[in-house]
């Protein structure tokens, strides 16, 4: 999962003045955090079969089992952010896929304590679409708490955040456009 550790190759930092830019609301998120920004890249997945209920999509719990989220982490030197996603997906859910489209860009900005002084944390996450191949949840890394199945109505309730919620439900609308007969099949029937 995407620890807070010191980043990265892809690092910004901001004057002692500078705050970052304004929320729609106006308010500034971050005060206080000393002027400092680092700039973070992640990337991950919806990873999903089809099972006979239909499409499933495996989630990972994290905080002790009280978050329900989508598998990723920070890219690392020299990978692409497809690369990012698989190996994330594959570290936190056990599971392999192959890598679809790309499905949304969520942008967040928070907070961290590191050795006790607060830092602004600006980080785009990219989140692709991935079938799944092989593997078995029982195999996620110690990073995560659980990695389970579920089908694609429960995925969309269990998830904690209402940004990884619009991924989802992203995907579901690529996977119906993918089974919706095209010219092409209904000449060829």
């Amino acid at each position: 999962m995407d620890g807070m550790t010191k980043q990265p190759p892809h690092r910004r930092s901001a004057g002692a003045d500078s705050a970052p830019p304004p929320t729609r609301r106006g308010r500034r998120k971050g005060r206080g955090a000393g002027g400092r920004t680092l700039f973070e890249i992640s990337a991950g997945g919806v990873i999903y079969r089809r099972g006979e209920r239909g499409i499933e999509i495996c989630l990972i719990a994290t905080k002790g089992g009280t978050r329900w989220q989508l598998p990723k982490g920070k890219r690392e030197d020299g990978e692409s952010l497809e690369e990012t996603a698989a190996r994330e997906v594959a570290e936190e859910t056990g599971l392999t896929g192959r890598v679809g489209a790309r499905l949304e860009k969520i942008e967040l900005w928070f907070t961290w304590n590191e050795e006790g002084t607060p830092v602004r944390h600006h980080k785009l996450v990219y989140f692709f679409l991935l079938e799944y191949e092989r593997g078995d949840t029982a195999d996620h890394d110690d990073e995560v708490e659980d990695a389970r199945w579920f089908d694609a109505e429960e995925a969309l309730a269990q998830l904690t955040f209402a940004n990884e919620r619009r991924v989802v439900s992203r995907a579901l609308e690529v996977l119906a456009h993918e089974d919706k007969p095209t010219v092409a099949d209904v000449r060829s029937t």
